[in-house]
């Protein structure tokens, strides 16, 4: 009757242990990638200026927050909410998805194919969608 209990409560464990300890390899590992900006855009309320800039977002991270880095000119780092993602189903390339508004232009989404994940941001309603940059995931910059 023991090695019974010892048995089951090991098996029990042991279901315990796989179903809450997630796989490294189901993981989805972060976005890195690098973009130019021809002109100045805004992604939610933050103006970003024209220029070179790495990014990087994790989707495990509990702060749904995209991080930049200005690599051109005068460094600069902005954090960025990321309001809402999804897979990304489209077989183009990675790219930003830029909207027209009388402020400028709106960052609505960034599609990171590679990565299957769209990140969207918030715009401000009635803008006409428009690709203008396009995003590069892989190494960081630097590299």
């Amino acid at each position: 009757m023991i090695s019974i209990r010892k048995f089951a409560f090991a098996a029990l464990l042991a279901a315990a242990t796989f179903t809450v300890v997630p796989s490294s390899a189901s993981a989805q590992q972060p976005a890195r990638g690098h973009f130019t900006l021809t002109h100045d855009v805004l992604f939610g309320n933050t103006r970003i200026p024209a220029g070179d800039y790495a990014f990087s977002y994790d989707p495990q991270n509990t702060a749904p927050f995209l991080n930049l880095s200005k690599m051109s000119g005068p460094r600069t780092g902005f954090i960025i909410l990321v309001p809402s993602t999804e897979g990304t189903p489209t077989h183009h390339g990675s790219r930003l998805v830029l909207a027209s508004s009388p402020s400028g232009s709106y960052v609505r989404a960034m599609e990171l194919p590679d990565c299957d994940l769209t990140l969207h941001f918030y715009t401000p309603s009635g803008t006409a969608e428009k690709q203008i940059a396009r995003a590069v995931t892989g190494a960081p910059a630097g590299q």
